[in-house]
């Protein structure tokens, strides 16, 4: 980024928009980003002159990235609980599966629990088969 001045200050603006992201609603923190970033000489010109289209830009930029990032964690819930079923179907029963999976997260109170009480084991057959 270096070799780059466009590069490198294009990356310290979308920092800076992430940044006032965390605490603003996102059309205040473009507004706010790019106004630090031309007082600061950071794309001072190109944001000076394309003020309007690069708030609009970042705003649908932004929103796409946090809309992206959204659709990666449903589809990998969905994976995960495509995975534990396939994994309960080749694993055998299921209570060999809920041991497997207390045994892999070092539950091994829950597993003494499971073993010796009939009440608690049907509780967490039925939470691990929902999952």
């Amino acid at each position: 980024m270096d070799a780059c001045r466009l590069l490198k200050e294009y990356t310290q603006y979308v920092a800076q928009v992430r940044t006032y992201a965390e605490k603003l609603p996102l059309s205040t923190a473009v507004e706010k980003a790019v106004n630090d970033c031309i007082k600061n000489g950071i794309l001072a010109d190109f944001l000076s002159q394309n003020r309007a289209e690069a708030i609009a830009v970042s705003i649908f930029e932004y929103d796409e990235e946090k809309h992206m990032k959204c659709e990666r964690a449903e589809w990998r819930e969905i994976g995960r609980k495509e995975g534990l079923a396939v994994g309960r179907k080749e694993g055998g029963d299921d209570l060999a599966g809920l041991l497997r999976y207390l045994t892999e997260a070092g539950k091994t109170e829950e597993i003494n629990q499971v073993l010796y009480d009939s009440d608690y084991r049907a509780k967490m057959l039925k939470e691990y088969l929902q999952e």
